[in-house]
């Protein structure tokens, strides 16, 4: 398990060469690299060939490009901008690459709505998938810059004190680490045998009371074997996981931001995690080191509950296939 004491947890990067040629690496920022390999490794796995509908979700989009524009209009007081930084730093440029690479046409869509824009591309795509598409193209990517994990900490996104990732939850203090990632799924309509999971529940709730965060918790009436939650050591916003302890006690919990971070589309990377889970029905406990007892040995069902910073909630529900 990769781990950080410095409150922030970068993404781990692959080899780009199989997936990206030389001379397009060398133009390409660290967003584009990590969200076009994410993609065609998706692809790759997955048998298809060409991609139909592509649709991500992103909070930030390149956060690199967007900061060296707006140095370079401040440097340059407006004239001489190199529009390059512009041009990439634009939310819809990596499905664009995607698009090109495969030599796609289909629809092609990019939601930016903070900690919804994952979730919204998720429900795009099942629309997509119901008005009769064969498989969508579905992900999200976001990353992390020194300049913004600052400005951050300084609005207290991040715990105070450089905190170790693997003991975030003992760490109950205002707060928690920093994330970045790209994820991506391919999702159909109908199951076969290389399916991961279904998708047979889902819920958004923006701001919600807790009345009505637990009066939809409940509308997921068929208890779940396992649940995956966004905890992430941060005091501010415990209550909302206490309202999920009260709605489901008994069922054992996993949570999985120590080995992402925290960022707007992780919960893609929570799914993510809850597909392999359920296609392996296995845990992996070098993993979860601290909550491995008790947990079930075999599971078809698990429910997804992550919310952003307490503004935008959202519920999952699992099933193996």
């Amino acid at each position: 398990m990769v781990h950080t004491d410095s409150n922030l947890l970068s993404c781990i990067e692959p080899d780009y060469k199989p997936f990206i040629p030389g001379n397009s690496l060398r133009r390409m920022t660290r967003v584009l690299k990590i969200g076009l390999t994410t993609a065609l490794k998706c692809i790759q796995d997955s048998g298809i060939t060409t991609p139909g509908p592509i649709v991500t979700g992103t909070g930030k989009g390149s956060l690199q490009d967007t900061e060296k524009f707006i140095k370079e209009i401040a440097e340059y007081k407006e004239t001489a901008l190199n529009p390059t930084p512009f041009i990439q730093s634009t939310y819809n440029s990596v499905n664009g690459l995607i698009a090109l690479q495969q030599k796609c046409t289909a629809y092609n869509n990019t939601f930016v709505h903070r900690g919804f824009s994952f979730e919204n591309a998720l429900l795009d795509s099942m629309m997509l998938l119901q008005e009769g598409a064969s498989h969508t193209l579905t992900g999200a990517f976001e990353e992390i810059t020194k300049e913004h994990f600052y400005i951050k900490s300084r609005i207290g996104f991040w715990k105070e004190q450089p905190t170790d990732s693997r003991a975030l939850y003992t760490h109950f203090s205002p707060g928690t680490i920093a994330g970045e990632g790209a994820t991506f799924f391919t999702l159909t309509g109908t199951p076969s045998s290389d399916s991961y999971a279904a998708i047979t529940g889902f819920k958004m709730l923006y701001k919600p009371t807790a009345e009505k965060l637990s009066v939809a918790l409940k509308d997921f009436t068929t208890a779940p074997d396992l649940i995956i939650s966004g905890r992430n050591g941060d005091s501010t916003y415990e209550h909302y996981y206490e309202t999920l302890d009260q709605c489901f006690q008994g069922i054992p919990q996993l949570p999985f931001k120590h080995l992402c971070g925290e960022y707007d589309t992780a919960g893609a990377f929570g799914l993510w995690l809850a597909g392999q889970m359920l296609k392996a029905q296995q845990i992996p406990q070098q993993w979860f080191p601290f909550s491995t007892e008790h947990l079930p040995a075999n599971f078809n069902s698990i429910l997804f509950y992550n919310h952003f910073y307490g503004e935008q909630h959202v519920m999952l529900k699992l099933e193996r296939v």
